[in-house]
């Protein structure tokens, strides 16, 4: 009796132990059900509409709303297309991507926005409410004082410069300039300016630009008949002294190879035929590798220049030859005279800062520095008002600030600049109040001297580059006493113009540009 129900029941288990086999079987051989298969192809259709098996990317499932972005490892996010792409070094031979090559894209985009955004008609006040007629108004009124009212219309025209590429100039038309400029300095009347420019087979080719501003607003410019070639390197430069004003230019050379370096004295009228007989006073000082120099016009120590070395600040008479040498800590990246004391500014690699007083000789366990502050990276450049008892000074941090000597205390600092590594100096024009820095961006910006407000950002005319830094000179009179003013740039093999006045044309008669003038004449 028990015979059948045990047989049905082995029977009915070896059926089901069959079907699950059978599954199996089904399964490892790759079939699949209709609904099996339906289920597989809308996956693969989605996949193959999120990932991109040529360029191996990832794309984004988030929302646009109330998503955060996640940063993944080894991959970036592209903001345009919504999606990630890979990073991983050798991932595509053809156009690797890596974070700096996305970061310089980036810049370059922002970069040509910029310019796109100079070229506009009408550019946005530096400060809320600021033109030019309510600025007139006030004035008229009574409620503006007048250096107020000359400072803002500063910023004014600060704000709305232009572009404009000059033509230089020169008697030699067979060779033009293929050489990238390095360095400009202009003199104090901005009549001169000494170029450096960088040679492709190795060294550097210097000599100075004549310009001749006229009342119609024009600005021309022309090349010296001689330059000079030389296969040092030019650290620094500034404008000397010695038989009359300006009459001089200071260069520090670094020596390559067998050739030392040495600091040199170069007549201005070196590079010029026009009086070919009496070049005046050249002199070379066999002091090398030196950082920084800088020209004393103190009477007390007339004729007398220093340079910032390693670990050495040498201070040298030009007629006599006679030095004087203070010990320093670290090497002298910057320096500057006072004007009204013999006493001297400097700016080291460990951030310090410090002056020496040149009628305090012969003391010694430093006790010869008169005051002395720290910012947090390496000096680059160092300016002092007018008043001396303001100084500026940056770093390799991009920081800029307004120390009081008085009391070595910090009172201003100015946002915005960037700079990591390059030696970078600053510009001061005290009579507009305007301070101006090229970043390692290869953007120019211009603050107001008195609260530290960004007013103006340039972008570079030249895709950036770490060895295509822009190199400016600003003057309240470029080229002389009948110029307007405005910013000189030269980076590449060009040299661009940027007027205060917005109508300005290269050669052209503007009627306004007079009464600029005249009104620039009567808020001096």
């Amino acid at each position: 009796s028990y015979g059948p129900v045990f047989g049905s029941t082995v029977i009915a288990g070896m059926k089901r132990g069959n079907w699950r086999d059978r599954g199996r079987d089904r399964r490892r051989h790759g079939y699949r059900s209709d609904w099996q298969r339906d289920s597989a192809r809308h996956r693969t259709l989605s996949q193959e509409q999120r990932l991109d098996d040529d360029d191996d990317d990832v794309e984004l499932s988030y929302g646009r709303h109330n998503r955060s972005l996640v940063e993944l490892p080894g991959f970036y996010f592209d903001a345009e297309k919504n999606r990630y792409f890979r990073l991983l070094p050798g991932h595509n031979n053809c156009n690797p991507l890596t974070r700096e090559l996305l970061q310089e894209r980036e810049q370059e985009k922002h970069r040509a926005r910029m310019l796109t955004e100079d070229e506009q008609p009408r550019k946005k006040a530096p400060r809320a409410g600021l033109n030019t007629a309510l600025l007139l108004q006030k004035r008229h009124l009574g409620l503006l004082p007048g250096n107020s009212y000359c400072r803002l219309i500063h910023e004014v025209k600060v704000s709305g410069m232009k572009r404009h590429k000059l033509e230089v100039q020169s008697s030699d038309t067979s060779s033009p300039n293929t050489d990238n400029f390095r360095l400009i300095v202009g003199d104090s009347a901005c009549e001169r300016v000494f170029t450096v420019n960088d040679v492709s087979h190795g060294g550097c080719k210097y000599g100075i630009m004549n310009f001749r501003g006229c009342s119609r607003g024009s600005l021309s410019v022309e090349m010296c008949d001689n330059l000079y070639f030389t296969n040092r390197k030019v650290n620094s430069i500034c404008w000397a002294s010695v038989t009359h004003h300006d009459s001089h230019v200071l260069l520090c050379l670094v020596g390559m190879a067998e050739t030392p370096g040495c600091v040199s004295l170069l007549p201005a009228s070196l590079f010029s035929n026009s009086n070919p007989d009496q070049p005046g006073m050249l002199c070379s000082f066999k002091i090398s590798t030196a950082w920084s120099c800088a020209w004393c016009l103190n009477p007390q120590a007339d004729k007398t220049f220093s340079t910032g070395l390693s670990r050495r600040v040498i201070v040298t008479d030009a007629v006599t030859g006679r030095r004087q040498t203070y010990g320093v800590g670290s090497d002298v990246l910057a320096q500057q005279f006072a004007l009204r004391a013999p006493v001297l500014f400097n700016g080291c690699r460990s951030g310090e800062v410090f002056s020496i007083d040149l009628r305090q000789k012969g003391r010694k366990d430093h006790s010869w520095k008169a005051c002395r502050f720290d910012h947090d990276s390496a000096i680059t450049s160092v300016r002092i008002l007018q008043d001396e008892n303001y100084l500026l000074a940056a770093d390799m941090l991009g920081q800029i600030k307004l120390w009081d000597v008085r009391v070595t205390k910090p009172v201003q600092q100015f946002k915005g600049h960037h700079n990591e590594h390059a030696y970078l100096p600053l510009h001061v024009n005290e009579a507009e109040g305007l301070l101006m820095a090229v970043g390692q961006d290869c953007y120019t910006r211009i603050w107001s001297l008195g609260d530290g407000q960004l007013l103006r950002t340039i972008p570079s005319p030249h895709p950036a580059g770490k060895d295509l830094i822009p190199s400016v000179v600003f003057s309240s009179q470029l080229g002389g006493q009948r110029g307007l003013p405005g910013l000189l740039m030269a980076v590449r093999r060009d040299l661009y113009y940027f007027p205060y006045n917005a109508d300005y044309q290269e050669g052209g008669v503007v009627a306004e540009v007079a009464c600029h003038n005249l009104w620039y004449l009567s808020i001096l």
